[in-house]
This record gives C-alpha cells, structure tokens and sequence, in this order.
C-alpha cells in the first residue's frame, strides 16, 4: 500500500512540474496570455462611493500584496518572460500589481476592470475584455491584471489574489485552458 501511495505522489508531482513547464513554455512561445488577479489587497469588494480616479477610496495592495506583486515579476523574469505585454485594470490595485511586477509599460484597459458591485456592466465589460483577448491571439505573450470575477466569466476558474490561468486566446475572444499560475 505504501508503495501504490509512494507511486501516486511521484506522479502528481511529475504531472506538477510538466504542467509547470507547459504553461511557461506557452507563454514563452506566444499566443497565450496569463489572466492574472490583482495580488494581496485586503478586505472584500470597494467601500461604498469609492472613486476609480482615486487610490484613497479603494481598496489597495498591502505590504504583502506588494511584495507578492514584485515576486511574480520575478518568477516571470526567470521564466524568460520579462518583456510580455502588460495590460492591467483601471482599479489601483490592479494598475499597482502591474507597476510592482516591474516587467513591461502597463497599458489600462476597462475590458478588464471589476463588475463585483456592479453586475449590470458584466456583460459590457466582459465582451471588452473578450475583444481584448481576440486581439491578442497569436500574438506574443502578454499579462493581464485583472479581477476574480473577470478571470471566472471568461474561463470559469475561480483564483485568490496573486495567482491566474495561462489561456491561449482565439480570435473570437474565446480562450482554451492552458494551465494554472503559479502552476
């Protein structure tokens, strides 16, 4: 028994690091884009009234969504990935995320900004962000800082703060699951 189990964790792991290296060897290659969330920044939602002008009235990275934001940028570097294209959401904590991985020039994009407290802009939003990924197809590889409910309408994953799906990007706007990030 203790070898079938023994037998069982070498092959997750094997799977774990094949998956690992598919997803970096996509994004490497181009054509595939990584959807990633926002990294650390506590609380749930935006208060009440917050303005999208203004860091104050959102909810912001904390020190450790900042070093997490700066850690990612690193394993990318390594990865090989350090000039990938950046887009990131209007909301601070996407546009910080995006400044503090410190790989290229984040460009704005309200395709992939927040709908959670306002579900009547999800289908405008999210065909943004569909004509956004459509434009990416094929092209070389690219990160996206966006939200959780974003990444979950376009490809129905769920991810927590600081981690995202590697998809390859069709040019409908539709994406196929490449693998998760960080594997």
């Amino acid at each position: 028994m203790k070898s079938l189990i023994a037998l069982l964790v070498g092959m997750l792991l094997a799977t774990s690091a094949f998956a690992e290296e598919d997803s970096f060897q996509a994004l490497r290659d181009g054509g595939h884009v990584l959807l990633l969330r926002h990294a650390i920044a506590p609380g749930f939602g935006d208060p009440t009234g917050f303005e999208l002008d203004d860091c104050a009235t959102q909810r912001n990275l904390s020190a450790e969504g900042r070093e997490q934001a700066r850690a990612i940028g690193e394993r990318l570097r390594a990865e090989g990935l350090g000039d990938a294209a950046v887009y990131t959401s209007e909301w601070c904590r996407g546009r910080e995320t995006a400044e503090e991985m410190a790989l290229t020039e984040p460009q704005p994009h309200p395709g992939l900004n927040s709908f959670f407290q306002n579900r009547e802009k999800r289908d405008e939003i999210v065909a943004e962000l569909r004509d956004l990924l459509g434009a990416l197809a094929n092209g070389p590889p690219a990160v996206l800082v966006t939200h959780g409910v974003s990444i979950r309408a376009v490809t129905g994953q769920g991810v927590r703060s600081g981690e995202g799906v590697v998809v390859r990007p069709e040019a409908d706007g539709s994406v196929s699951f490449i693998g998760a990030f960080p594997p």
